[in-house]
């Protein structure tokens, strides 16, 4: 679709006010499954009306874009980090300890995790119903080899076997039930072109310049179950946690592999702010997949002109020709429940534009 969306929708309050009752022990879980129903038929409708050919569920029944599925997996546990972060916003810098991750046994998918959201979807939706998943390298990056159990995996090569097979599994139920259009959720590829990362992948005793084909098998052996019909398109972005980011840097340092090693059909790209670099990695795209220009940023909510938008989408076709080029907001609204920072008026704005300018 040549007008596009990477998934995530701000939160209603009411489902907000839901989620915080329930987790207070206060609202049965069929009661919250309801009011997640009623709000996802809301936004599926809205996102409809204004033209777009693909919805999702806005995320409405995650508190996170990736935690709530990695948790899921057996064997995987949160714990807060012990090290704060940078994140980046428009006011300065904020200091965060991000959620970490640990492996602490044999990996194992003991039931579907997505995929009743998935049929929730589809039953209501008239347009294309698109699912996202958080990459299966979020699993390692965030740690490296000291996260995971060394007793359950001496190897590595098993645990990315067994990573792998989880999301194949999923992958496999999900095209049962009629999924036809999967988001991978890919932040770590953007993450390896930012040099202060760089340096911190190396400080964990793994090497970025060999990360990107590890990544890159790790995610082909993960939709190789997926139906010849199904469209797999990956995102990448550079943070997005309540409008700030956390890497910089454009896309050369991983666009060969990015482009030609990894067996999707396009990508969702970050390219709002000059913070992502500019146009030229986008010369390894081959023929036959899709690039969708990130343009219209989700940090806030002042509208971009579209006559600077089709300015920009003239000088992306000078390395992809406009016929593999398609629009979309730079990442989601919301990664997180508590969302970024602005409106549900101004999202709609935005998203109105990018269709209108597609």
């Amino acid at each position: 679709f040549r007008a596009d969306h990477v998934g995530s929708l701000l939160r209603p309050q009411a489902l907000l006010a839901a989620r915080e009752r329930f987790l207070q022990g206060n609202l049965p879980a069929a009661n919250l499954t309801a009011i997640e129903d009623d709000a996802i038929r809301a936004v599926v409708a809205k996102q409809e009306a204004i033209g777009l050919k693909a919805v999702t569920d806005g995320e409405f029944r995650r508190r996170y874009w990736h935690l709530d599925f990695l948790q899921s997996i057996r064997n995987v546990a949160v714990t807060r980090s012990t090290v704060n972060v940078s994140f980046h916003t428009e006011e300065g810098d904020i200091q965060r300890p991000p959620s970490a991750l640990r492996v602490e046994g044999r990996l194992a998918r003991t039931q579907p995790i997505f995929v009743e959201h998935f049929r929730f979807l589809s039953s209501i939706a008239h347009a294309t119903p698109k699912i996202t998943l958080p990459s299966p390298s979020i699993l390692h990056f965030r740690g490296g080899r000291r996260a995971i159990d060394a007793a359950a995996y001496p190897h590595m090569d098993a645990f990315f076997a067994d990573l792998a097979g989880v999301y194949a599994a999923e992958v496999a139920d999900l095209a049962a039930a009629g999924c036809r259009y999967l988001q991978i959720d890919e932040v770590n590829l953007a993450y390896l072109c930012d040099p202060k990362l760089r340096a911190e992948v190396r400080a964990l005793g793994e090497d970025p310049a060999t990360l990107p084909r590890t990544y890159a098998r790790l995610i082909n052996h993960s939709v190789v179950t997926r139906p010849r019909d199904m469209v797999v398109c990956m995102h990448l972005c550079r943070g997005n946690f309540e409008s700030a980011w956390l890497a910089e840097g454009g896309y050369e340092p991983v666009a060969e592999v990015l482009f030609n090693d990894i067996e999707v059909d396009g990508y969702f790209l970050e390219f709002d702010t000059p913070r992502a670099g500019d146009f030229a990695p986008l010369r390894f795209v081959p023929k036959g997949k899709t690039v969708v220009l990130g343009l219209v940023t989700t940090k806030r909510g002042a509208l971009e002109r579209k006559d600077e938008l089709k300015r920009r989408i003239e000088e992306a076709s000078r390395f992809v020709p406009l016929e593999q080029l398609a629009l979309s907001p730079q990442c989601g609204f919301a990664s997180g429940e508590r969302g970024n920072r602005l409106t549900e008026e101004e999202q709609w704005a935005k998203l109105r534009l990018v269709v209108e300018t597609a």
